[in-house]
């Protein structure tokens, strides 16, 4: 195989989850403080909805911060802006909380460091519709550091979302790589195993499975995080 670099998804990937259960304990966690300053919960999880679909629809020409904001503050005026230091307090302190609805798998590191060890290059192809400070955290629940990985995207540095290829092509710019020169392992078959249209390799990590379409998975290589080490033969 000619593989230079291997993309990991995290959410259901590198950290273990059950998707459902995490969005709505992040939303539940969020909502309750936000609560506190005046927002309505029901209408705050709405809001955040419709900036994460616009982020989803975003076409590179700005970041998805910027277009994520840009959608709160035409709901809620300037005074979304004025609160924004209670988001990021939140995603230093009471988002610690949803971790309790994450597993843990320590293959996910052994598999991260013996790709390494082979010389292979490795980046985090994570959906990029949080904060920094959010993704790594979750990284670091995974058993992880973000050093670990030579590329990391997050609502601050990139302006496109999964399952566009944009974002995948702009990934693959950055570290100046071929798709097919790349491996993507991921959970979720819309979202990651679309890669495959661009010439990439894939690899479905099948333990904790997303198939909203039903798609016939056969077609892919997959299975756990040892399938993958003997894939790769690491």
């Amino acid at each position: 195989m000619d593989i230079k670099v291997v993309l990991f998804d995290l959410d259901g990937t590198l950290l273990p989850m059950d998707q459902e259960e995490f969005v709505r304990a992040y939303f539940g966690l969020l909502s309750q403080k936000m609560s506190h300053y005046g927002y309505n919960p029901k209408e705050l999880v709405s809001a955040i909805w419709q900036g994460t679909k616009a982020m989803m629809k975003n076409d590179g020409t700005h970041l998805n911060e910027e277009v994520f904001w840009r959608v709160l503050k035409d709901i809620y005026g300037d005074r979304i802006l004025e609160s924004q230091p209670y988001f990021e307090e939140f995603y230093h302190n009471e988002f610690i909380g949803v971790k309790d609805i994450c597993s843990f798998n320590p293959l996910a590191k052994e598999a991260v460091d013996r790709i390494k060890n082979k010389g292979l290059r490795i980046a985090l192809a994570t959906q990029p519709i949080f904060p920094h400070i959010a993704t790594q955290n979750r990284i670091k629940w995974a058993g992880l550091e973000e050093s670990d990985f030579e590329l990391v995207t997050y609502y601050e540095n990139i302006g496109f979302s999964k399952p566009s290829l944009e974002y995948y092509k702009e990934v693959c710019k950055r570290l100046n790589v071929d798709p097919t020169e790349c491996l993507m392992v991921g959970n979720d078959v819309d979202d990651d195993m679309i890669v495959s249209s661009l010439g990439m390799k894939t690899f479905l990590l099948t333990d904790c499975l997303i198939n909203n379409s039903d798609k016939d998975i056969s077609l892919y290589h997959q299975g756990t995080f040892n399938d993958l080490m003997n894939y790769l033969n690491v």
